[in-house]
Protein backbone atom coordinates (compact mmCIF):
# COMPACT_ATOMS: atom_id res chain seq x y z
CA UNK A 1 0.00 0.00 0.00
CA UNK A 2 0.88 3.53 -0.86
CA UNK A 3 1.40 6.55 1.23
CA UNK A 4 -1.68 8.06 -0.25
CA UNK A 5 -3.76 5.23 -0.36
CA UNK A 6 -2.63 4.75 3.95
CA UNK A 7 -3.49 8.69 4.21
CA UNK A 8 -6.94 8.19 2.14
CA UNK A 9 -7.98 5.79 4.72
CA UNK A 10 -7.12 7.30 7.98
CA UNK A 11 -8.65 10.04 7.18
CA UNK A 12 -11.78 7.75 6.76
CA UNK A 13 -12.61 7.85 3.29
CA UNK A 14 -12.65 4.93 0.77
CA UNK A 15 -9.68 4.55 -1.46
CA UNK A 16 -11.79 4.19 -5.06
CA UNK A 17 -10.88 3.60 -8.31
CA UNK A 18 -12.13 7.25 -8.98
CA UNK A 19 -9.69 8.76 -7.08
CA UNK A 20 -6.96 6.91 -8.17
CA UNK A 21 -7.58 7.69 -11.54
CA UNK A 22 -8.13 11.35 -10.69
CA UNK A 23 -4.86 11.93 -8.36
CA UNK A 24 -2.27 10.02 -11.47
CA UNK A 25 -4.40 12.53 -13.83
CA UNK A 26 -2.81 15.05 -12.07
CA UNK A 27 0.26 13.89 -11.60
CA UNK A 28 0.42 13.06 -15.28
CA UNK A 29 -0.75 16.57 -16.28
CA UNK A 30 1.73 18.49 -13.65
CA UNK A 31 -0.49 21.92 -13.93
CA UNK A 32 -4.52 21.14 -15.08
CA UNK A 33 -7.81 22.47 -14.54
CA UNK A 34 -10.96 19.83 -13.37
CA UNK A 35 -11.65 19.98 -16.82
CA UNK A 36 -8.56 18.65 -18.20
CA UNK A 37 -8.04 16.08 -15.04
CA UNK A 38 -12.00 15.15 -16.78
CA UNK A 39 -10.81 14.68 -19.79
CA UNK A 40 -7.67 12.85 -18.81
CA UNK A 41 -9.87 10.42 -16.47
CA UNK A 42 -12.29 10.28 -19.23
CA UNK A 43 -9.83 8.77 -21.56
CA UNK A 44 -9.41 5.62 -19.19
CA UNK A 45 -12.92 5.08 -18.00
CA UNK A 46 -16.75 7.13 -19.26
CA UNK A 47 -17.67 6.19 -15.49
CA UNK A 48 -16.67 9.18 -14.00
CA UNK A 49 -18.19 12.55 -14.07
CA UNK A 50 -17.27 16.01 -14.12
CA UNK A 51 -18.99 16.15 -10.60
CA UNK A 52 -16.88 13.52 -9.53
CA UNK A 53 -13.93 15.15 -10.34
CA UNK A 54 -14.44 18.22 -8.74
CA UNK A 55 -15.39 16.64 -5.11
CA UNK A 56 -11.98 14.17 -5.56
CA UNK A 57 -9.86 17.40 -6.17
CA UNK A 58 -11.25 18.92 -3.41
CA UNK A 59 -10.98 16.01 -1.28
CA UNK A 60 -6.73 15.10 -2.15
CA UNK A 61 -6.29 19.04 -1.91
CA UNK A 62 -7.85 18.85 1.99
CA UNK A 63 -5.82 15.76 2.30
CA UNK A 64 -2.37 18.05 1.18
CA UNK A 65 -2.24 15.04 -1.30
CA UNK A 66 -2.56 17.47 -4.09
CA UNK A 67 -2.00 21.91 -4.39
CA UNK A 68 -4.45 24.51 -6.18
CA UNK A 69 -3.38 27.69 -7.68
CA UNK A 70 -5.21 29.80 -9.17
CA UNK A 71 -3.52 30.97 -12.90
CA UNK A 72 -6.12 32.38 -14.31
CA UNK A 73 -9.64 33.84 -13.15
CA UNK A 74 -11.15 30.86 -13.88
CA UNK A 75 -11.52 27.03 -12.20
CA UNK A 76 -8.23 26.56 -10.46
CA UNK A 77 -5.32 24.47 -11.44
CA UNK A 78 -4.09 21.31 -9.53
CA UNK A 79 -1.17 19.87 -9.14
CA UNK A 80 0.65 16.89 -7.69
CA UNK A 81 1.64 18.01 -4.14
CA UNK A 82 4.98 15.37 -4.19
CA UNK A 83 8.12 17.10 -5.84
CA UNK A 84 9.41 20.30 -4.93
CA UNK A 85 6.90 23.25 -3.90
CA UNK A 86 6.86 26.21 -5.90
CA UNK A 87 4.80 29.08 -6.59
CA UNK A 88 3.79 30.03 -10.37
CA UNK A 89 4.83 33.13 -12.63
CA UNK A 90 1.96 33.98 -15.32
CA UNK A 91 2.33 36.16 -18.54
CA UNK A 92 -1.04 38.26 -18.90
CA UNK A 93 -0.30 38.72 -22.70
CA UNK A 94 0.36 35.01 -23.71
CA UNK A 95 -0.75 32.77 -20.45
CA UNK A 96 2.96 30.99 -20.06
CA UNK A 97 3.35 29.92 -16.62
CA UNK A 98 6.48 29.42 -15.22
CA UNK A 99 7.16 27.47 -12.08
CA UNK A 100 9.85 29.32 -9.31
CA UNK A 101 11.03 26.96 -6.34
CA UNK A 102 10.42 28.00 -3.22
CA UNK A 103 13.82 28.62 -2.07
CA UNK A 104 13.92 31.41 -4.59
CA UNK A 105 10.92 32.97 -3.85
CA UNK A 106 11.02 32.27 -0.23
CA UNK A 107 14.46 34.84 -0.51
CA UNK A 108 12.35 37.44 -2.18
CA UNK A 109 9.97 37.51 -0.25
CA UNK A 110 11.23 36.75 3.26
CA UNK A 111 12.34 40.33 4.10
CA UNK A 112 8.97 41.75 3.49
CA UNK A 113 7.24 38.47 5.34
CA UNK A 114 10.01 38.89 8.33
CA UNK A 115 9.05 43.15 8.04
CA UNK A 116 4.52 42.43 8.25
CA UNK A 117 5.14 39.05 10.99
CA UNK A 118 3.63 36.95 8.30
CA UNK A 119 3.93 33.78 7.08
CA UNK A 120 3.16 33.31 3.04
CA UNK A 121 1.90 30.06 1.79
CA UNK A 122 4.44 29.73 -1.38
CA UNK A 123 2.54 26.87 -2.66
CA UNK A 124 -0.36 28.97 -3.55
CA UNK A 125 1.52 31.95 -4.97
CA UNK A 126 0.86 33.14 -8.03
CA UNK A 127 2.07 36.45 -9.72
CA UNK A 128 0.88 37.83 -12.61
CA UNK A 129 2.20 40.38 -15.36
CA UNK A 130 4.12 40.03 -18.36
CA UNK A 131 6.93 37.46 -20.06
CA UNK A 132 10.49 38.38 -21.14
CA UNK A 133 9.18 37.62 -25.07
CA UNK A 134 5.92 39.41 -24.40
CA UNK A 135 7.76 42.84 -23.11
CA UNK A 136 10.04 42.60 -25.46
CA UNK A 137 7.65 42.63 -28.82
CA UNK A 138 6.72 45.99 -30.04
CA UNK A 139 3.26 47.63 -29.66
CA UNK A 140 1.10 48.10 -32.11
Amino acid sequence: MTEWQDLLRASGHRLTPQREMVLRAVEELGHATPDEVHAEVRRHSDSVNLSTVYRTLELLDDLGLIRHAHLTDRAPTYHSATGHEHAHLVCRSCGQTTSIGREEVEQSLAPLAERHGFAPDYGHLTVFGTCATCTAQPTR
